[in-house]
């Protein structure tokens, strides 16, 4: 029955002028999705709606779970779209829409016009009557309910009328790539990729790096990095991924110092690292997974530590969120069974039993001193030696 969707966004439609660069990014989005499913499409704006059209077979659930990948959408809409040859045509029709979506009739109903062409002859209120009254007389079994109906039947008069009762969630949130590029830090926890996922939710586009420590991490550690990555490109297209050898700077700094603020001080240098190539790249800013409290390298005092080696902004979408809240985002995005997966990344490997939890930044400058002679090459080899990776979502139905 279906040859297209209509597709339904939020936050875009209160864009004022510059709502057509959302819609366009909107597009351009939907069509690198669609391109993973199995079919022709043809997406279109139209007087503030988006259209996907198909031609010729298409599969239909490949469609929707392409499109509930795409962020800006909060809608996708199974739309039959009719020319308008009169109100008796339009009846026929939604009655055959009606006998064919819904077997059993056995419900209550709303009709829900909307008159966007103002030359048709009848009024929103006038449609929704004649509707209600033509439905009513094909199928006696199902009632109406203005309040809360069980099916709602949409009847939106536009250059082609829109017929549509069913509306697919989408992620919501803004088009990718009209916010910025961000650094996020990945590591193979859970709470990073999610983070990932978070802040392109809002249209930023992400690089990643990911700290490597052979060989006290394995190469299924990175593997796991790299699995995780393509989980989040699959919502946050593909992603440039930056393999930092860490494992000499680790070393160096649990040579040289205290070992309760050895978190804090290793942290500092990916953060220094991060920026590097955050800059290199023409990043706005650095993401990290952290929620305050979770660890002794998340509280306040650790993340203020952390914050003063940047100079850009460290954008943390999981700030306030619990462990759980975490999870059932990790769980819903399919990252989480690969984040569990047990093998140890060098945040993990390098842990003092009994980690500063209220750092004092002067003391840890103070610490960092003892680094000055060797630190310095040890960056530049650092950063000299990344692996550069990219990184493409595997479509679930290929």
């Amino acid at each position: 029955m279906y040859t297209a969707f209509l597709i339904k966004y939020a936050e875009i439609a209160i864009k004022g002028k510059n709502r057509y660069l959302f819609e366009d990014a909107l597009v351009r989005n939907i069509e690198r999705q669609l391109q993973h499913a199995d079919g022709n499409y043809t997406v279109r704006k139209e007087n503030g709606r988006i259209y996907v059209e198909t031609e010729g077979d298409y599969d239909y659930e490949e469609t929707v779970q392409a499109l509930q990948k795409v962020f800006g959408i909060v809608g996708i809409c199974p739309v039959v779209l009719l020319e308008d040859e009169g109100f008796d045509a339009l009846a026929e029709q939604v009655i055959q829409y009606i006998a064919e979506e819904y077997p059993d009739r056995r419900f209550t109903f709303k009709v829900d016009a909307r008159r966007a062409r103002k030359n048709y002859p009848m009024n929103s209120m006038e449609i929704n009557a004649a509707l209600g009254e033509k439905i009513l007389e094909a199928f006696p079994e199902t009632k109406v309910d203005v309040h809360h109906p069980q099916v709602r039947i949409h009847v939106e008069v536009r250059p082609k009328i829109n017929l549509y009762s069913k509306e697919i969630s989408g992620l919501g949130g803004m088009p990718l790539g009209t916010a910025g590029k961000a650094m996020l830090l990945l590591s193979g926890g859970i709470d990073s990729p999610v983070a990932g996922y978070m802040i392109s939710r809002r249209g930023v586009t992400i690089e990643a790096v990911y700290f490597h420590a052979p060989p006290y991490t394995s190469e299924r550690a990175k593997q796991k990095v790299v699995d995780l990555a393509k989980k989040i490109s699959a919502y946050c297209g593909p992603i440039r991924l930056h393999v930092v050898n860490f494992t000499d700077i680790q070393l160096y700094i649990y040579e040289k110092c205290p070992h309760e603020e050895l978190t804090i001080i290793m942290r500092r240098y990916m953060m220094k690292i991060a920026e590097h190539f955050a800059k290199e790249n023409g990043c706005l800013g650095l993401v990290t997974g952290e929620s305050i409290g979770q660890v002794a390298s998340q509280t306040m005092q650790s993340l203020a530590a952390t914050n003063e080696v940047c100079t850009l902004p460290v954008y943390r979408p999981l700030i306030a969120m619990d462990k759980q809240e975490i999870v059932e985002i990790a769980e819903r995005i399919d990252t989480y069974e690969t984040s569990i997966q047990p093998f140890e990344d060098c945040c993990t490997i390098f842990v003092a039993k009994h980690p500063v939890t209220k750092p004092n930044v002067e003391y840890i400058k103070k610490s960092e001193r003892k680094l000055e002679e060797r630190i310095g090459e040890l960056f530049q080899e650092a950063v000299a030696s990344v692996e550069t990776i990219l990184v493409e979502a595997e479509p679930d139905f290929v």
